[in-house]
């Protein structure tokens, strides 16, 4: 494996996308108000990223209708990003009203997935999101790219790297800082994850490249590793492993984002994350939807929680 990273191999970043991707398939509606004590815990671990919302038909995820609520409640924390996801021109403008600094858009390596996922081809995908990159940058806004599928599709199987190259490539020319690698239905292993690292890097920079990995067959920290050790230093996690993908049938929630700070911690690799805040967060959101955590961790540390309630 060739692929290195000038950056500091002891400091990683977590982008936190349980706000967003973790709730967008809950069937339970979360009050406006949860979201936003969600984010702003979130905010308060430390973490330097938390995906907000998205600004998408309400038809099509009725969890983000309340995006601009959401965005325009929330105290902002200084040092703290707060993403959303605008997928057309119409959704960007809704959340330039909102005042947003960062968006992401969000494409695929499969085309029988972009088709099922937003109703058109990969070119057409990319097409569309040209003007809103380009009104994006326009505005000094940051733009993020998510490329999902980069391991499998939950309807062609196998994705080649050079797809995921491919589609990789035109994002980052169109301008997007950072490009997302998505393991959506979570069946990569390490050595696949490595060899569709090191296909990408050689298009996209090993600096702009991030892990998003899925925990269905509970491969996502393993491929958090092998992704770590050819230079990857962002990866996006989700509060108690909130999440899953409502186009691929059985795919479970992403990796848990405390499970993802405890292995770090164990590596001596820095965060910034409070790693009790955060299952603190984790027992909040699940308590909200009625539910026990996903993460391994936040149950272990349930007693060490209630003794500090």
């Amino acid at each position: 494996m060739t692929v290195t990273n000038q950056t500091n191999p002891d400091r990683v970043k977590i982008v936190e996308v349980g706000p967003r991707d973790g709730l967008q398939n809950e069937p339970y509606l979360v009050p406006t108000d949860a979201k936003i004590e969600l984010i702003e815990r979130l905010s308060d671990t430390g973490l330097s990223a938390v995906e907000a919302s998205a600004f998408v038909s309400p038809k099509w995820v009725p969890q983000m209708a309340d995006a601009s609520e959401v965005i325009t409640g929330i105290k902002k924390r200084p040092g703290v990003r707060y993403p959303v996801l605008t997928p057309n021109l119409k959704g960007l403008e809704r959340a330039i009203e909102a005042g947003v600094d960062e968006i992401a858009v969000f494409g695929a390596a499969s085309e029988s997935f972009s088709q099922k996922n937003i109703n058109c081809s990969i070119k057409e995908s990319l097409e569309r999101f040209s003007p809103v990159i380009a009104t994006a940058l326009k505005e000094n806004i940051r733009v993020r790219g998510y490329v999902s599928c980069v391991l499998g599709c939950p309807y062609e199987g196998p994705i080649a790297a050079e797809k995921v190259a491919e589609v990789s490539r035109e994002l980052h020319a169109m301008g997007c800082s950072e490009i997302s690698l998505g393991d959506t239905i979570g069946i990569g292993t390490p050595l696949l994850t490595k060899r569709m690292i090191e296909t990408v890097a050689k298009s996209v920079p090993i600096e702009q490249l991030a892990g998003h990995y899925h925990d269905t067959y509970g491969q996502a920290l393993a491929n958090i590793f092998a992704s770590w050790e050819l230079g990857i230093r962002v990866f996006d996690t989700s509060v108690s492993g909130l999440g899953g993908c409502p186009y691929a049938k059985g795919a479970s929630g992403n990796v848990a984002t405390e499970d993802v700070i405890y292995m770090f911690n164990g590596m001596g690799v820095e965060t910034g994350v409070d790693l009790t805040k955060l299952v603190e967060t984790a027992w909040y959101i699940s308590g909200v939807l009625g539910k026990a955590p996903g993460s391994k961790l936040a149950r272990v540390m349930e007693e060490q929680i209630k003794k500090s309630a």
